[in-house]
């Protein structure tokens, strides 16, 4: 990949991102109370007194969502802090009942990690970069503030007050919107994996503060701006590359890029100015009164450790040292952790019925799941019953291919059949007549007949016109109605033409 570059008009600049990502824990219940955590629920349907902030109310630490963090920390190779504590962080909101945030400055649950990145996703054996990752940390989400739902008023929604969310800082290694986009994807997968947050952008369970600055190329890091809360990988990136080019007009047009909070706009994919950054200082943090320290002792953490899934490195080169993938498609089949589960079901199913090693099948079973598979039923649409779309079901397809009873054009058709139906493959074979013939005698008739009728173009052929091998190939395959097996045709032309 490139050395990404803004062009000034006094000279070529270089861009520094950090990102702060927010991922919402994977809890029934909120980080201190025993609410529920649903998405999607009426306003205010899931506040208990504790987010509420009633008088009196104290916070009891949610053990899983403590758990799910240490998890992510072990998946990120982070080192895990035994002695952790809780801080307050003050400051007024209208959607903060208590007046500060319990989160986790000083000291927290996870030091310092690392992730690694494809520079170029079309190229998974290509260069990689390591982004540092300084820390996670815990804290409590804020509620919702609506502004659309009254003509002069804001309403307050306190669902969300209280949700655990682990705070994800990496380090400023980042170097261009490809990058840092190739960062928020891979966090995302490995989130995903371990199952501490389920990565919906859309939904605000996973959600990025992007901080940008520009410098010469080789000096100091410059005044950074924050962008709070973008939703998507596409925003992050249009965030980074509208805000670099803004600090570049700005420096160059004599001015001082001031070290601020900004809102990015999707609609213009622009950045505008929210309020001036605060410092720590300006929170007044200080440990929560109300919280002991955490204190992990070592069968917590063996216990995060033993459940920790395969995770997607390691996926990937299993899939590609083991079952002999190309880089591409182990790539493809770990990026997300519901199409690694699919293929490797559906692998065994395959193997099993075919009576042969995963090995042997796994090209084969890629190439259904990546491509074909998706193909049909999005051609399909709402006609797909996708209840109908069984592990059984498609590995009797793959091994009736494998067979040679059928050809790749009649297993997309078997494979709508099932979808729209739920009839048994082999069954749809038979009765609708899609089964192609391996019969040699038949095709070798067809084949002579073929020969025996374009005398002309058999001698142009054995006269170098090779490109002719084609048209035979078509005749044969029209005489028997397409329903020649492809392969025998070749090499019964082949052996007849010398």
């Amino acid at each position: 990949m490139s050395t990404y570059r803004i062009q000034g008009a006094t000279g070529e600049w270089e861009v520094v991102i950090g990102l702060e990502v927010h991922a919402q824990v994977v809890s029934k219940s909120k980080l201190f109370s025993g609410a529920a955590t649903a998405f999607g629920a009426e306003p205010n349907a899931q506040v208990s007194l504790v987010d509420a902030a009633m008088p009196g109310m104290l916070p009891v630490p949610n053990r899983e969502c403590i758990r799910q963090a240490v998890r992510t920390g072990m998946a990120i190779d982070a080192q895990i802090n035994k002695w952790s504590r809780f801080d307050r962080k003050n400051y007024f909101y209208a959607d903060l009942p208590q007046g500060y945030q319990i989160s986790q400055l000083y000291h927290p649950l996870v030091g310092e990690g690392r992730i690694e990145i494809t520079l170029d996703e079309k190229d998974p054996e290509g260069s990689t970069k390591t982004v540092g990752i300084e820390r996670i940390h815990v804290e409590q989400d804020a509620g919702k503030l609506m502004h659309d739902q009254h003509p002069t008023m804001s309403y307050v929604d306190l669902n969300r007050s209280g949700v655990a969310l682990m705070e994800i800082v990496s380090r400023p290694d980042m170097r261009s919107p490809a990058e840092a986009g190739a960062y928020v994807r891979k966090l995302r997968t490995i989130l995903r994996y371990v199952g501490s947050c389920d990565g919906n952008m859309e939904e605000g369970s996973m959600r990025a503060d992007v901080n940008v600055s520009v410098r010469r190329p080789g000096e100091p890091f410059g005044t950074r701006t924050e962008t709070k809360n973008v939703n998507s990988v596409r925003f992050v990136m249009q965030t980074i590359e509208h805000e670099a080019q803004r600090q570049v007009d700005v420096i160059e047009d004599g001015g001082t890029v001031v070290q601020e909070t900004r809102l990015f706009d999707p609609n213009t994919g622009t950045t505008r100015s929210m309020r001036s950054k605060e410092d720590a200082h300006d929170y007044r943090y200080f440990p929560d009164p109300d919280l002991l320290p955490l204190e992990l002792d070592d069968d917590f953490l063996a216990e995060c450790r033993a459940s920790l899934p395969e995770l997607p490195d390691a996926k990937r080169h299993r899939y590609e040292g083991d079952l002999g993938l190309t880089a591409y498609n182990a790539g493809e089949l770990t990026a997300e952790v519901e199409t690694a589960a699919r293929f490797e079901t559906l692998l065994a199913e395959t193997a099993k019925g075919q009576g042969k090693s995963e090995k042997d099948v796994a090209t084969q079973v890629a190439n259904w799941i990546l491509s074909i598979a998706p193909g049909v039923i999005n051609a399909l649409g709402s006609d797909a019953d996708l209840a109908n779309n069984t592990p059984a079901a498609n590995a009797a397809i793959l091994a009736m291919q494998a067979k040679g009873e059928i050809s790749g054009g009649q297993a997309k058709e078997i494979y709508e059949i099932v979808l729209k139906t739920g009839r048994d493959p082999a069954e749809i074979a038979d009765a609708e007549g899609l089964k192609q013939t391996s019969d040699t005698g038949a095709i070798e008739a067809a084949v002579d007949n073929v020969l025996a009728d374009n005398p002309d173009k058999v001698e142009a052929y054995k006269g170098g016109k090779d490109k002719l091998f084609g048209f035979f190939v078509g005749q044969t395959m029209k005489a028997m109605q397409g329903k020649a097996n492809p392969q025998v045709v070749n090499d019964l032309l082949k052996q007849k033409l010398g």
